[in-house]
Formats: C-alpha cells, structure tokens, sequence
C-alpha cells in the first residue's frame, strides 16, 4: 500500500472558514505553456521529475489522454477501503519527491504519517494521507490539515506538534491546542498532479486542473467550489485522478474517486455530480466508505435504474415509508383500526395490487422492482425473527387478505339488493295509496 492507512477517530465542528482557494493554476507549471486541451508537449524535467538526459520532451501521446492504456481498464471497485481522509497542504507538486511522506528533508509531512502509522491500533477508522498544495499566506498555508468527511481544517500545524496533534485530535477524540478546528464548507477537488511519482499524473492532472479553473469561474462558483493539486492516491494508470469532496441529496458528506477524467469531462462533473447530486457512473472509481466489492455493488443497483436515477436511494426512502406507515399504525392487534382511520396508508392497500403497480410502472425497471421485493422480504425475515422476540415485538399493519376482501363486498352487495327492494316495495304501496 503505497499511502498509509490508519484508524482515526471524530474530532468536533466549532468554528467556520471559506472553502479552500486554489493557487494560480500557471504556479507550479513553471515556465511550461499553458495547457487548454488534452494535447500538447510538457518539456518542464523538474515537475515531471524525469530529471538527467533522458528527460527533455515528455511525449503526451506516450503518458497524455492518448496514451495506449487510456480508458482500457475497469474502473469501479478500484478504490481501497478507507473511512477518512487526511490532507496536508504542504509546498507544490515540482518539489514533491517521489515518496513525500518518507522523504528525510521534507520533516512534516514523514513525522506525520509516521505518528499516524505508530498509533494505527488506537484509533478506530481507516484513514489515507495525503498531501495537498499548499502556499504560506493563503487558504491553504503550509501545515493546514483538512480532515474529510468531518469537513475541518486545523491551521498552521509544525513538526514539533505532530506527536500532540494526533494523540488529541485522532486518538483521544478531542480538539487540539492551541489550535482550533475550523468548519468547511462546499466543495473540494482534489487532482493528482504527482509528477515524480508517476508522469501520466504530471501530465493529465494539470490538464483537468486548468479547465476546473476554468469552469469554475465561469459558472460563478468561486467560494463554493475549490480545486486543488494533490500527491499520489494510487491507480496512476487513471490519470486523471480525481477526487470529489462534498454533501450529497441527503447533506451528508461523501467522497468520490473519478479516473480517467479528461478535462472536457469537467463540465459533466460540476453539473451532474456537484450540481445534481448524481454520480457520473462511466469515469467513477469508487466511494470512501465502501469496500471495492461493495463499490460494484453500488454501481449495479444504480445502473437498474433508467436515467441514471439512484437505486439506493429510492430503496431506503420505501424502506423509511413502510416504518413510518408501521410505527402510525401500532400494533398487529389495531391494524383494523389503523386502516379505518388511514385509508391513504401503504399498509391498508393490497400488497398484490402494490407489486403489480411497482411492476407496471415505466420508470421502475423490473429488474428493480425484483430487489425491492427481495429487500422487503428479507426484512420481514429480519423482523420476525428479532433476537428471539417473535412477531408481536414489532408494529405492524394488519393487511386485508383477499378472502376479506372478498367477503366485504360480498357483505356490500348483499346490502344493495336488499336497499333496492325495500326501495321498490316503498314506492309500490305509495302507488297503491294514491290510486
């Protein structure tokens, strides 16, 4: 594993700060031209650390958008499980060397991975170190540290407080003095630009950089969304790498690993992942949180769904509605009056007239519709069996078989023919009167 992994814990959200600013995009391409498109040469040896002889022009069609291996390889399930991740802002990319966190001149960013590998059995959660640009006197000052998901940055952090900063804040769960965490908000984009390390990233990384910069500003997203280059986070080979930090539909925080994003797969990004809140599935590696094969996982049930729309979502939100219908309608014993009371409720309605409506309806692939019942179903095992409890530990709706149905409009038909007789009865004898 090329980036360390260890358990952290949750630190606290008490203060408040704007969304990280990235540097001028030119800053650590040197005196390289720019770089708008997906084509062109790089001949900066110092930041595509080929260094000596052989360095000179770096052909893009060898390590660019056009390489041989681009977009040959599988993507989904590619990401390492991990719960947290760490960034250290610290220099920029044409002075990082290959393996930053082990470098001996580069004391801050090897003291801290090496504290939080010592103290990897105290902590709880799985965490990747990362380093991040960083540039003394801006947002992203020399020894910030960004924590995600927990969406919080600690200034200013030195080699001396290493020691200190992850006993409080990842071992003991607490704040770190005389620190203080600071709440971001927005988003955060973080591209692979490790040139030493790897020169597909050196090469492509930029390249997505400058057209998130791009977009960004044109759109008028400046203080909403940020981008900023970042050390090695495995899988060069889909260069370019990016990593998407931010709330989703339901707020909460969420990362998300993009390869092979060519910089005219910016655009999409921004208003299909940042603006819709839906994963663009065809350059997506795989989420913090969930384990590779769980990733896959992920991505079938949500290809189910037509239009992209997200399978999972749309399962937990029936699950939710089927507890709530059952936690209003209390007990299997007052399910009839449950269902007198609530005539609109999920749990009075016929469960095959439900099925077949889940069935019949366009937008809700079969294929789906087979998971929602399966989803159901185990469920209901689940509840059943409850630690041992029985059935009448949970609260349920008391549903209407067909034989009931049956037998009520039965009742309800009988009813009519007598109503009608006694009806025709009546009006006969007035008949008889009035003649």
């Amino acid at each position: 594993m090329d980036d360390p992994l260890l358990y952290l814990n949750h630190p606290h959200h008490p203060s408040s700060s704007s969304p990280v600013v990235v540097s001028d995009p030119e800053s650590y391409l040197l005196d390289t031209p720019p770089i708008g498109s997906a084509s062109g040469s790089f001949q900066n040896e110092g930041y595509l650390g080929g260094g000596g002889s052989d360095a000179g022009l770096i052909n893009e069609a060898d390590y660019g958008f056009s390489r041989p291996d681009f977009r040959q390889g599988s993507l989904v399930g590619t990401v390492e499980l991990y719960d947290r991740h760490v960034f250290l802002c610290y220099k920029n990319p044409q002075v990082w060397p290959p393996r930053i966190e082990a470098a001996e001149f580069d004391r801050l960013p090897r003291l801290l991975a090496a504290s939080l590998t010592a103290r990897k059995a105290d902590m709880k959660q799985q965490t990747r170190l990362t380093i991040c640009e960083g540039h003394d006197g801006t947002e992203t000052s020399n020894g910030d540290v960004l924590i995600f998901p927990d969406m919080i940055r600690y200034r200013r952090l030195t080699h001396f407080d290493v020691e200190t900063f992850v006993e409080e804040v990842f071992v003991k769960d607490g704040e770190w003095l005389p620190g203080s965490p600071e709440a971001l908000r927005g988003w955060y984009i973080f591209v692979c630009c490790h040139s030493t390390r790897d020169k597909r990233c050196g090469i492509c990384g930029p390249s997505v950089i400058i057209r998130f910069k791009v977009e960004i500003e044109s759109r008028g997203l400046q203080g909403k969304v940020s981008v900023s280059p970042c050390s090695h986070i495995g899988g060069h080979k889909y260069a370019g790498n990016v990593i998407i930090f931010g709330p989703n539909t339901k707020k909460e925080v969420t990362g998300h690993w993009y390869g092979y994003v060519m910089p005219d797969d910016v655009p999409l990004l921004l208003e299909q992942h940042i603006r819709k809140g839906e994963i663009v599935d065809n350059l997506w590696r795989g989420q913090m949180g969930l384990s590779e094969e769980d990733q896959k996982k992920s991505q079938e049930l949500r290809l189910l769904v037509h239009g992209g729309t997200n399978l999972e979502t749309r399962v937990k939100d029936a699950t939710q509605i089927n507890d709530a219908s059952a936690n209003m309608c209390g007990s299997q014993l007052d399910g009839t009056r449950c269902c007198q009371a609530n005539e609109g409720s999920p749990c009075c309605q016929n469960p095959t007239f439900q099925e077949k409506r889940e069935d019949e309806d366009s937008d809700f692939p079969k294929g789906a519709a087979k998971f929602m019942a399966e989803t159901k179903n185990s469920r209901k095992q689940a509840s059943l069996s409850n630690n041992g409890k029985g059935v009448g530990a949970r609260k349920v709706c008391s549903m209407p078989t067909w034989y009931e149905c049956w037998e009520r409009e039965d009742t309800y038909a009988a009813l009519a023919v007598i109503g009608a007789a006694i009806s025709v009865a009546f009006a006969y004898n007035c008949y008889k009167q009035l003649g």
